[in-house]
């Protein structure tokens, strides 16, 4: 069955208008919304406040829930940070975001605090839940030494990694999809888009070809899933993987807090949970990857000691 969706957009000219198709064969459309935490940047040493980590992760949905989860997600923000919203119309409670590494600075301050973050995080993960959503991603614990970490390849093939993941789960379920990742800037978007496009358009066949087009960028502050998607990386993974794999590494403790383990310790195994693995031909593939050459701990250890 084919299922068509039109949209409208206005050209160049302001008296041009072009409609065009989106025309999906088969099953349900999903989407993966992608985010990141962290920077590209190298860690010259033990005692530089540079993030110690880079994680990029992926939340994958079925386009017919966007609708109903976009209205829970509005709820959930308005009721756990009632004056941040207060006045505001409800469908503009949108536009202002809470940010994961605002939810991070929460869960590292008082016990009240920690408490009401928390929550808030219990709150989102059974969003993820309720919509059958599934996650996929990688974490990467930088090397000492400026040169240790090239940010550029780290980044498009963590992006590979996880078209691949969707491409797989796509396959699974007899259907296509679409990427959608959180606008940087122009340069960072273009290798984004191109790292896919390289995979797409190669001469031995489409790497990809359940995901109907390259990385689309959305502005997180209209789109529900972006806001997801940076709380996932920035208020849980980005804050757990920091403190299980680079405590006892690093002098500085800007990025890492023995308080970031009550996140673990209370949503671990739910998070294990909602990972999309696969088998490959010799191992088990997708979910949450690690590569941790400080430590070199698996990535198990972000969902249980």
């Amino acid at each position: 069955m084919y299922q068509s969706n039109w949209v409208v957009t206005q050209a160049a000219d302001p008296k041009a208008t072009f409609m065009v198709a989106l025309v999906v064969y088969g099953g349900d459309l999903y989407i993966c919304y992608v985010d990141e935490a962290g920077c590209t940047g190298g860690l010259p040493d033990a005692s530089s406040s540079i993030q110690p980590a880079f994680v990029i992760s992926g939340i994958i949905m079925e386009q017919e829930c966007i609708h109903a989860l976009t209205y829970d997600f509005l709820n959930i923000k308005k009721h756990f940070f009632k004056r941040l919203f207060s006045g505001l119309l409800d469908l503009d409670c949108m536009i202002k975001e809470i940010k994961g590494s605002d939810v991070r600075k929460l869960i590292k301050g008082t016990r009240n605090q920690n408490r009401h973050a928390l929550k808030f995080i219990d709150e989102i993960i059974r969003l993820l839940e309720k919509y059958n959503a599934k996650i996929i991603g990688r974490v990467w614990i930088k090397p000492f030494g400026f040169n240790a970490f090239t940010g550029k390849s780290v980044y498009t093939s963590s992006i590979q990694h996880i078209a691949a993941w969707f491409q797989s789960f796509l396959l699974d379920k007899n259907t296509n999809g679409v990427i959608i990742a959180d606008s940087r800037d122009k340069g960072g978007n273009t290798i984004v888009s191109h790292s896919v496009f390289t995979q797409k358009y190669r001469y031995r066949g489409d790497a990809y070809d359940r995901i109907l087009e390259v990385p689309v960028f959305g502005h997180s502050d209209n789109h529900a899933g972006l806001q997801l998607a940076d709380l996932l990386v920035s208020a849980i993974i980005f804050p757990i993987s920091t403190t299980v794999y680079c405590s006892g590494y690093l002098i500085n403790t800007t990025h890492h807090h023995p308080q970031y383990l009550s996140i673990r310790q209370r949503f671990g195994v739910r998070l294990e949970i909602l990972q999309y693995r696969f088998q490959g031909s010799d191992r088990t593939l997708g979910g949450i990857t690690v590569s941790d050459p400080l430590g070199h701990k698996n990535g198990s250890k972000i969902f249980r000691t």
